[in-house]
């Protein structure tokens, strides 16, 4: 059994009737449990709970700061290559986009190593396009082999892989792994990845699992937020979070909310989520599961970044290029999607402190 077959259990349109239908009775209920269940989680993501929204912020920072301090986990992600063979409808990096498409070599990946030592960082998120021919996972490995003397933690968000492949670079380097389903509503699935190797949504859902069989210290998940219903994705990635911790609780999990941001083409979410629905999610993310580890990329603005790390954001990178060789010779035209907070990693620092938080570049070391 795998999670896909936990996932048949369930059917998208009565979850998302069960979020609408939950009331103020239950948000309450939630609010004063001691451990949120999946029904809680429900209340806490639905209309019923923005009233609430306060008081979910005030618990949610007091249990980010028992769990994790007043610290904000700090990373960069390198682009490697932007060769893909997917035709996702919402990226930049679609096959069918004329667009430049580089792939680093070694030297040229140690070039963009020497920037971002330089600006202090020690973890680090080695991504690339999803293009098996050109980026195998013998590239990758000779990669993580590379960098891993740089830095002291190497993680990695590529296509996904066999478990045995895993296995190789955990040996080789890597502890993280990110893997986002997009969407877990698998009759719209087909129509935002209608070709290509993430057509295959069964095999992407259950990457976590081949993650953390071959022994991956930690695995990131999430939606991408506007494809399709919000909260709707959002239950079920809790849904994933839940059985992922159940049945694999030897590894560590990590949840990321990036919001669909302006690229080369012209698809329009469907189901936009703003501010306060953002915060209401994060807020509920961290009353349902205070171990999880929240992370927020450059994808949001400033000023929500800001406040996120007062409601249990606790990762979050500065500085970023979406673009392979953008550190050391940034080329616009390469990106994948378009920054929204261009903060420098020194600005973004002094922001963590005015907020009263820690920036922390290094909180371990592979050998532990």
């Amino acid at each position: 059994m795998s999670f896909y077959d936990e996932l048949q259990k369930l059917d998208w349109e009565e979850v998302t009737h069960s979020i609408s239908n939950k009331t103020e009775a239950d948000v309450r209920r939630a609010l004063s449990a001691d451990r949120l269940g999946l029904e809680d989680f429900k209340a806490l993501i639905s209309p019923a709970a923005e009233p609430f929204l306060r008081e979910m912020a005030v618990k949610a920072e007091q249990l980010t700061v028992k769990r994790y301090g007043r610290t904000i986990q700090m990373y960069v992600p390198l682009y490697l290559s932007n060769h893909c063979s997917n035709f996702c409808v919402y990226c930049g990096f679609n096959c069918l986009n004329q667009i430049n498409r580089v792939k680093l070599d070694v030297p040229q990946i140690m070039d963009e190593i020497a920037v971002l030592k330089d600006w202090g960082y020690k973890h680090i998120l080695l991504v690339s396009g999803e293009s098996p021919r050109l980026t195998p996972a013998a590239y990758y490995e000779e990669v993580v082999r590379a960098v891993r003397p740089h830095f002291s933690q190497v993680s990695l968000e590529v296509q996904p892989l066999q478990a045995e492949e895993y296995a190789k670079l955990v040996e080789a380097g890597v502890s993280f792994v990110c893997v986002y389903q997009e969407t877990y509503h698998e009759g719209a699935y087909p129509k935002y990845h209608p070709k290509g190797l993430k057509a295959n949504f069964r095999y992407r859902l259950e990457t976590p699992e081949r993650c953390a069989e071959a022994g991956i210290r930690k695995v990131g998940i999430g939606a991408l937020l506007g494809l399709e219903d919000w909260r709707t994705d959002a239950f079920f990635t809790a849904l994933h979070l839940n059985y992922l911790e159940r049945y694999h609780w030897r590894t560590k999990y990590s949840i990321s909310l990036p919001r669909l941001r302006p690229h080369l083409g012209e698809f329009e979410p469907k189901d936009p989520i703003n501010d306060r629905q953002m915060a209401q999610l994060i807020c509920a993310y961290r009353l349902f599961d205070p171990e999880v580890d929240i992370s927020l990329s450059t994808r949001e603005g400033s000023a929500f970044r800001d406040m996120a790390m007062h409601i249990g954001v606790t990762s979050m990178s500065a500085g970023s290029s979406t673009e392979p060789g953008g550190y050391a010779k940034p080329k616009k035209e390469l990106e994948q999607f378009e920054i929204n907070d261009a903060r420098s990693v020194s600005e973004m620092a002094e922001a963590i402190c005015a907020e009263g938080y820690q920036p922390v570049w290094k909180d371990w070391d592979f050998w532990l």
